[in-house]
């Protein structure tokens, strides 16, 4: 441990699992105070976080209901990590108007609503890192049956790359990370929602989702939270509206 966010406060969604919990035990390791959130409340009861909260990012008046709650208690933020995020399968043919507001209100316009709403504090500290959870299936690289899931996260590099122009010079940065497929509790519901769907073995579907991974493996979540970490810490203090890949080769 090298405590490089000791005493920062930082916020992080979808704490409960996967890359959201990776990002928030990472921060903690290092001294951050963190307020770790998610919709399913029990899931990031067992944190060592400063707070736990239960959090619905699709709510505007939840989200500005814990950034008064936040003031009250830490004041600005220093780190905001954006991790909500659903993967919706099919393509465009497959894809109702439902679908696709719903894939866009949880990936991207949760996103919206919290940088709208921490962000003022962060501009009157004149200093904040945000890092937002984007992908390697995006602008970056099409892969099949991504249809809603890759043009919302090639939205948030979008909307990364806005709020870092807007606010370069006021102390802000804002990044984003694009992971490749990685080992999460949400990979497992995919590889059993897909072995059901196509009658292969879950051994087989999840081979599949090896096999496009150049490395040979899946990434660890361990592994995207590295690179939040060092992001969100002074030692980047020179990196902002870049989307960066941890993809095991994915995208190349």
């Amino acid at each position: 441990m090298t405590n490089r966010v000791n005493g920062k406060v930082a916020l992080v969604t979808a704490a409960g699992q996967g890359i959201g919990r990776a990002i928030a035990e990472a921060l903690i390791a290092e001294g951050a105070k963190v307020i770790a959130t998610d919709v399913a409340e029990d899931k990031v009861k067992d944190l060592q976080a400063a707070k736990r909260v239960k959090l619905d990012v699709r709510s505007q008046d939840n989200v500005d209901a814990l950034e008064k709650t936040i003031a009250g208690e830490f004041g600005a933020l220093d780190i905001l990590i954006n991790c909500a995020g659903y993967v919706a399968n099919g393509s465009v043919l497959d894809c109702s108007d439902k679908d696709w507001d719903f894939s866009f209100d949880l990936n991207v316009k949760s996103m919206h609503r919290t940088i709208k709403a921490f962000l003022p504090a962060m501009l009157r500290k004149k200093s904040g890192s945000i890092v937002n959870i984007s992908s390697a299936v995006s602008s970056i690289r099409g892969v099949p049956n991504r249809y809603a899931y890759g043009a919302t996260k090639a939205a948030v590099i979008g909307l990364t790359k806005s709020v870092a122009a807007d606010f370069i010079k006021q102390g802000i940065r804002c990044n984003a990370i694009c992971p490749g497929t990685i080992e999460s509790p949400s990979l497992e519901e995919r590889i059993a929602q897909a072995s059901k769907a196509t009658g292969k073995s879950t051994d087989a579907v999840r081979q599949d989702f090896i096999g496009r991974q150049p490395m040979g493996r899946l990434g660890r979540a361990q592994e995207v939270a590295a690179l939040a970490l060092f992001l969100a810490s002074d030692e980047a203090s020179y990196i902002t509206g870049q989307a960066h890949l941890v993809d095991g080769g994915m995208a190349l």
